[in-house]
């Protein structure tokens, strides 16, 4: 218990001491909320990967995924970073920092206002990522309740509240900064902390063959498979089909949400791209990884702690009954590492939240005359009272919130990913386009909450945004044009020179 308690102390002391260091990095809203776009490409790495995997990957979807679909669950690390690392850094990084720079963007909504010329666009961008940020907040912090009331035993109201408070002190000190600086820190703990549990786990159970060979000689209880020993050590697993919804909606997803896409805004310069594109899959092959290869083995700890009276699964305390026989040190290690996974994701979810509902909604709507230093006020007192109600929802849950959660990263991609990714490249999509996403996006998502016509809500967030990537342009195809003046203006930005050579050659480098 000592030792779990010193390494708590060491690292919340560590994250103030960073918040205090970087206030002298949020004297203005550029700086508060975009560390003055100066962040380098190791920091700007971290800060992604960082705010990728959170508890929700590391408890609930690697026990959840590695219990269905056993080894195979791998895939959905690979596709994170394949798709939701590499090839994300590779297609938008520099398009995005070019484009969000020329037009003075901070946020995605603010983007949508600019890029597509329309204010209400904005309006209705920020609404959307409030709304579904808080439900995903919130479910940061459930995959903390069982692995502190493993390690110990004090109540889930107390952890909430601490990693609530301890983040906003952070957050509120220093903004982007400190957040950058501290998932840099937290990624470090990620990297070994998630290796060395790997490591004693599968030791656990008397090595990797041994893991791997016990895990063969279990019945599949899924239909399609008809009872057969060994799908859950095959390469594509039990259920193919789902698992490829999955790898969609959790590797493609991260295309279309704010607080990931946010990265791109503040990195320091083009260049630093192609370095953080290397560190960020590094990063997520291992992290991401990691997860869910140590997921597969979750039915190997089969056991009555992880059922409910009826029968049913809790999917949530698979991978804390995988960890409760470690050695005190090494559950000290995983609680500082979903502490540290948790912590970044939240840090990064509330001030992308408060930025947005400051600059692309009160800002210019609401309170019409709005300085710099009005909007640091602004944003400071938003990110206070984002973390409160996601800190209510989180305690006190209302029924249909655990649905919401699970749709939050399929709403929001599922309504900004086409419109986003397209207004990087292309100048034929209208207002209509944009529209024809939002609608589709969020309606898929949320009608499939009550009437269910897909199963499941992993793949309703998956086909919201195929869906998406496809009437977006089709609908700019049959609707009014952008002004052709208005287009020049705001892609010229990719015709600038740099040592002689204009951007879009220069974008084309790598």
């Amino acid at each position: 218990m000592l030792i779990k308690i010193i390494l708590l102390l060491l690292f919340f002391g560590c994250m103030i001491g960073v918040g205090l260091y970087a206030r002298k990095s949020a004297g203005s809203t550029t700086d508060f909320v975009l560390g003055g776009r100066s962040v380098g490409p190791w920091l700007s790495a971290f800060a992604y990967g960082t705010s990728y995997f959170s508890a929700v990957v590391f408890v609930g979807y690697a026990g959840q995924f590695g219990w269905k679909y056993g080894i195979s669950s791998t895939w959905i690390g690979i596709g994170n970073a394949v798709i939701g690392s590499l090839i994300a850094w590779v297609i938008m990084g520099r398009r995005t920092r070019v484009m969000t720079h020329h037009l003075e963007v901070a946020t995605m909504p603010d983007f949508f206002g600019r890029r597509y010329n329309s204010n209400v666009l904005k309006l209705v961008a920020s609404a959307i990522a409030f709304v579904f940020m808080i439900p995903y907040t919130a479910s940061v912090y459930n995959g903390l309740s069982r692995l502190f009331g493993m390690a110990f035993d004090i109540p889930y109201t107390v952890c909430v509240v601490t990693m609530a408070v301890l983040t906003g002190v952070y957050v509120i000190l220093g903004g982007y900064m400190a957040t950058a600086i501290n998932d840099f820190i937290q990624g470090i703990i990620m990297l070994i902390g998630i290796v060395a549990v790997i490591g004693a786990v599968l030791a656990g159970q008397g090595g990797f063959m041994e893991a791997i060979r016990t895990l063969s000689e279990l019945e599949s209880d899924i239909p399609v498979t008809l009872g057969q020993k060994g799908a859950f050590t095959s390469f594509f697993g039990p259920d193919p089909l789902n698992l490829l919804g999955v790898i969609i909606l959790t590797s493609l997803g991260t295309w279309g949400l704010p607080q990931m896409v946010h990265k791109f805004y503040a990195i320091k310069s083009e260049k630093a791209i192609k370095t953080g594109t290397i560190v960020s899959t590094f990063f997520a092959i291992i992290v991401s990884g990691g997860c869910y290869f140590l997921g597969g083995f979750g039915r190997l700890f089969d056991s009555p702690a992880i059922y409910k009276a009826d029968g049913s699964i809790v999917y949530d305390a698979i991978v804390p009954s995988m960890l409760a026989t470690l050695p005190d040190i090494l559950i000290g290690v995983v609680i500082v590492l979903v502490l540290s996974a948790s912590m970044s994701t939240l840090s990064s979810l509330v001030l992308t939240s408060a930025s947005t509902l400051t600059l692309d909604f009160i800002k210019g709507t609401i309170v019409k005359d709005m300085d710099d230093k009005k909007q640091l006020i602004y944003i400071r007192v938003l990110i206070v009272f984002f973390i409160v109600i996601s800190v209510v929802l989180a305690l006190n849950p209302p029924t249909f919130i655990a649905q919401l959660m699970g749709i939050s990263w399929g709403a929001l991609a599922g309504a900004f990913l086409a419109p986003f990714l397209y207004g990087l490249y292309w100048k034929g999509v209208t207002k209509a386009g944009v529209w024809a996403s939002f609608i589709c996006g969020v309606g898929i998502t949320v009608s499939n909450m009550f009437f269910k016509f897909i199963a499941s809500p992993i793949n309703a967030g998956a086909a919201a945004m195929i869906v998406g990537l496809i009437v977006t342009p089709v609908m700019s195809l049959i609707s009014p044009k952008l002004d052709k003046k208005f287009l020049d203006n705001t892609f010229k930005c990719y015709d600038e020179t740099i040592s002689n050579v204009s951007r879009k050659e220069y974008l084309k480098e790598d």
